[in-house]
């Protein structure tokens, strides 16, 4: 039987990388930190971590430890968190994280779907990147996430021992925006190689290195105007001449004024848009999962 006490000392010193340090953080003394994993690897019957002047690494046992020992607490911390729900006030709520442009293009009029039939939830909506928004559903500090990746697979993979399951909800496409009067402006499409020497004004890091990376692909360098974290902000600056941007669909304004959006021809960044719930998620997510996807699917036979 795994001591579950000792393996969170295994995964704070995981973390840390030192005895020391996990015992700093657990306050615990350094000795009694290596006493618990010795008696873990007792228990075992195989080492868990590999230890040296320079500090402590895992060993493969140890990293399959830390990855069950992450994957029961955060069970543990959702546990906590539904106990907790039942006792507040009968009012139901419901915290919902996505990223900017999801929350500006596709979560209002699926809120408003979902709240003409439930029309006494509560929302606290986050504002969070895809990196922090799933970590929380999974410890069950939010309900729900819209999220998104780019090309490669799901952050979420079925079976995966995250607990959390991945709906795809819509293709982004990412469009070339300019200045109107861009001489490429009155182009159907253009190749990246024919972007060599643009300056360009980024609205996003992973587009960011994504544009590096297909330029690199097509044999050119690129100049940087902007290295931004705001599609908004970024079409604003492409609209003053500042440069020109590489931005998906959902992010682009209603208000495309002075700007001209001309596709990217293959090969070239790919944006995918999906919801992520718990596998045990409470009927209110689920109902605001399926009103995610009524939603797009009503915008894209519009």
């Amino acid at each position: 039987m795994i001591d579950v006490q000792r393996l969170g000392v295994l995964r704070e010193v995981a973390r840390q990388g030192s005895f020391n340090r996990a015992a700093a953080q657990l306050r615990l003394t350094p000795s009694a930190v290596s006493q618990q994993i010795s008696a873990l690897e007792r228990s075992l019957g195989t080492a868990v971590v590999q230890r040296s002047t320079r500090g402590v690494a895992m060993t493969d046992a140890g990293r399959i430890l830390v990855e069950a020992g992450d994957a029961i607490a955060a069970e543990i911390s959702l546990a906590q968190r539904e106990i907790e729900r039942l006792a507040e006030a009968e009012q139901a709520r419901l915290t919902v994280a996505t990223f900017t442009s999801g929350g500006q293009r596709i979560l209002p009029a699926a809120l408003t779907r979902f709240a003409a039939v439930h029309p006494h939830v509560d929302f606290t909506v986050l504002e969070l990147e895809p990196e922090e928004s799933l970590p929380m559903v999974r410890a069950g500090a939010a309900d729900i996430a819209l999220a998104y990746h780019f090309d490669g697979p799901p952050p979420v993979r079925p079976g995966d021992r995250s607990g959390l399951t991945w709906t795809p909800l819509t293709d982004d496409p990412l469009w070339i925006v300019m200045p109107r009067d861009h001489p490429l402006a009155g182009r159907d499409s253009v190749a990246m190689a024919e972007l060599g020497g643009q300056r360009w004004v980024h609205g996003c890091l992973f587009v960011a290195d994504a544009v590096q990376h297909y330029a690199a692909l097509a044999g050119i360098e690129l100049r940087t105007a902007c290295r931004g974290t705001d599609y908004v902000f970024a079409q604003a600056l492409v609209r003053a001449g500042v440069g020109i941007g590489l931005i998906p669909s959902v992010a682009l304004v209603a208000d495309t004024t002075g700007l001209a959006i001309v596709e990217l021809e293959p090969p070239r960044p790919t944006r995918y848009v999906g919801a992520v719930v718990r596998r045990r998620a409470t009927p209110l997510a689920r109902a605001l999962l399926a009103a995610l996807e009524q939603t797009v699917l009503a915008d894209v036979r519009s």
